[in-house]
């Protein structure tokens, strides 16, 4: 199993209803907690999505730079979330949840505690945000430079063929520049971890990530200055997902996907 694709184990099975009736069949869940919002994907339900906090507080509420600081919280709004779906979502389902790159385990077992709460499922996948974001993009296959630009984290990595090769994250992001910070102190963090990923990386894998150009996703991808400011400061092309705020969502529910139809798959 590649190191940015982890499992926990498995529980205990569901069991049959009432008269030997089948359960309801397993469900594929995709989760991003971010520190601005938080999403939830189910097949056959669509997205839903809330608010993780005050946009405008000096600290996320619930998730503040990409770590849960309120347990009860998040498990909460996950729960007011898919109270939404016309059909519940069954226990026993695949969720596959977004991590921000360089997760603890600590991290990822405040995470599991959340989602074991409110989906009781058979099986628990964490996917990084930027490896989902490029799925979700369509954008996985050969080298890829990808920055996802949050509320209040910014994760930079490069991508071969859909895995991970290296990776940044620095605690700063949109959310910061209501608060002092500036458009060129965000990019000068980000050209700072491309310098040093390139220092320390493959030189033919980061020379063809840089002649694609960079996949810009999160909050920064929409914002009226950014793009154009990595792109110059960078001096190579920016390209803004399509999608560029559910573009790790839409990613970890084809992962999410792929796992229910392969169970054993790694």
């Amino acid at each position: 199993m590649p190191a940015n694709l982890t499992s926990s184990p498995l529980v205990t099975e569901q069991p049959c209803g009432a008269g030997g009736t089948q359960a309801a069949a397993p469900t594929a869940v995709a989760v991003d907690l971010g520190s601005s919002a938080v999403g939830v994907w189910a097949t056959h339900r669509g997205t839903v999505s809330g608010p993780s906090g005050d946009a405008y507080a000096s600290a996320g509420t619930l998730v503040r730079r990409g770590r849960i600081v309120d347990i009860e919280g998040c498990a909460a709004l996950l729960s007011q979330l898919i109270r939404r779906y016309r059909e519940p979502v069954p226990e026993g389902g695949v969720v596959a949840a977004c991590r921000p790159v360089s997760s603890s385990e600590a991290d990822q077992t405040v995470i599991r505690r959340v989602l074991d709460a409110v989906f009781a499922p058979s099986r628990i996948v964490f996917i990084d945000t930027v490896r989902a974001a490029a799925i979700g993009s369509g954008a996985a296959a050969g080298s890829l430079l990808i920055a996802d630009l949050g509320a209040q984290l910014t994760e930079i990595a490069l991508l071969q063929d859909g895995h991970v090769f290296a990776a940044r994250r620095a605690e700063i992001g949109t959310r910061d520049l209501v608060r002092g910070a500036t458009v060129d102190l965000i990019v000068d963090v980000v050209a700072r971890h491309i310098a040093d990923m390139r220092g320390s990386t493959d030189p033919s894998t980061m020379n063809a990530a840089f002649t694609r150009g960079m996949l810009l996703v999160g909050d920064g991808a929409v914002h009226p200055e950014l793009p154009m400011a990595l792109s110059t400061t960078l001096r190579l092309r920016v390209h803004r997902a399509a999608s560029p705020r559910t573009a790790a969502l839409n990613g970890a529910g084809l992962a999410a996907m792929s796992l229910l139809r392969h169970p054993t798959q790694s």
